[in-house]
């Protein structure tokens, strides 16, 4: 028989309880921190190797041409051309057999020479006009228009990219209010990028706007209907998101890291709202930020914003995904929620910039120019919501269902985002 009744032994009692409950968790904690520690050291030991060589920014698997069509002086037609200086290069000597071309101007590239190569354009110039006439045309009525280049090709950049500008005039055999433009510059068959899109905007035949073209898209008529212009828009700015790993990167981290529906709901609007502000500011001109500045700043807010979470499960262990005392009000969240929210809010502003220099449109102000990024943005949108509406419940119902392991898949994955966000801040700075 047991005798209940002592206080000294049931004081005695529950220290030892007290004390067992503080060694297992402490245990248990250190066991997290030692698996987060794991999957770090280990993903870095796998990931690291494959990207010595890599490209520093997330988007440099495909290319974007830029292309403005005026009226040109005596009833021609003139188009401001601006391509990748080094694709321009290497597809031109390819496709016209010009060996010294690529020699010249891949070396004036890699001395980051602006005077050397447009020099070496300047030198090979019926290569140049060739290649790009051949693959981007204007046409009247089905009747091709023909091409004469104004002046020698001078060098720019974007998103600290060299870019070629030609200066073109098309001479039509008749005058006509509807001409069809089409490019197929930089095709996925040359090998050199894939998905070319070229950005078209025009004010000619009485007629302003934008387009986005393609290889699904090649070709657009300047009597197109907004229905067709915007839907272009749409699909390029769902594309956008969907081949921009980094976005996609932070859109995982701020999923992985929302304890409830409510914090990612507030996530994904405060993010949503701060983009769209400066996508729009910049894209119209109003804003200008280096590319430089803009593309560290979206690494470094991957890298945070995951390594937030990480930081909890380190202090916290279990508790990681706990609330602390909610505020009230109808978005009842805790202290560290609103931090979150205020963190998340800042790096999309700076996203925003981001995804303007990546639709690259320099116009005047103009309503037809505003729904048409507001169009981009919204496919933007549409794609982020269903990342978010494929990703959450899986991850919400894991979590119910078996705390642990949800804990360590989205610390696993917060782990991972972060090493990349990390790695590209550090190639973004160092321009390696």
């Amino acid at each position: 028989m047991f005798a209940i009744g002592s206080s000294a032994g049931g004081l005695v009692f529950t220290h030892e309880v007290q004390r067992a409950l503080a060694n297992r968790g402490s245990h248990m904690l250190g066991h997290i921190r030692r698996t987060v520690v794991v999957v770090v050291v280990a993903f870095a030991a796998t990931v690291l190797p494959f990207l010595g060589g890599g490209t520093a920014f997330a988007h440099g698997f495909s290319s974007t041409v830029y292309a403005k069509i005026t009226a040109g002086d005596e009833g021609h037609i003139r188009s401001e051309v601006e391509l990748e200086y080094d694709l321009l290069v290497v597809s031109a000597a390819d496709s016209g057999n010009d060996d010294p071309l690529f020699r010249v101007g891949t070396d004036a590239f890699e001395a980051g020479d602006s005077a050397a190569q447009a020099a070496a354009l300047k030198a090979h110039a019926p290569t140049v006009l060739r290649y790009v006439a051949d693959r981007f045309s204007v046409t009247a009525r089905g009747a091709a228009c023909r091409p004469t280049q104004v002046r020698d090709a001078t060098i720019g950049a974007r998103e600290g990219v060299p870019y070629a500008d030609l200066l073109l005039d098309w001479t039509c055999a008749e005058r006509v209010d509807e001409h069809e433009v089409r490019s197929g510059l930089f095709p996925d068959d040359e090998a050199y990028v894939k998905g070319t899109k070229t950005i078209v905007t025009y004010e000619i035949d009485g007629r302003s706007g934008s387009a986005a073209l393609d290889a699904a898209n090649p070709s657009f008529s300047t009597a197109q209907t907004a229905y067709q212009r915007f839907g272009e828009f749409f699909l390029l700015g769902a594309e956008h998101l969907l081949s921009g790993i980094d976005h996609i990167l932070f859109l995982l981290a701020l999923i992985a890291g929302s304890r409830r529906l409510r914090e990612i709901v507030l996530a994904a609007t405060s993010f949503t709202l701060a983009h769209s502000v400066t996508f729009l500011l910049a894209a119209l001109g109003l804003v200008e930020v280096p590319a430089r500045v803009v593309e560290p700043v979206i690494a470094l807010s991957i890298a945070v914003v995951a390594g937030w979470h990480l930081w909890g499960i380190w202090r916290r262990g279990d508790h990681a995904g706990d609330l602390e005392t909610a505020g009230r009000g109808h978005f009842s969240l805790d202290r560290r929620g609103w931090i979150r929210l205020g963190v998340v809010f800042c790096f999309g502003l700076v996203h925003g910039l981001g995804f303007a220099g990546a639709l690259g449109i320099d116009e005047a102000w103009s309503w037809t120019l505003l729904w048409s990024l507001l169009v981009f943005n919204v496919g933007i949108e549409v794609v982020q919501l269903t990342i978010i509406a494929a990703v959450f419940p899986l991850l919400f119902v894991l979590r119910r269902r078996a705390p642990k392991a949800g804990l360590w898949v989205t610390g696993a994955v917060s782990a991972a985002v972060s090493i990349m966000g990390l790695i590209w801040f550090v190639q973004r700075v160092t321009g390696s």
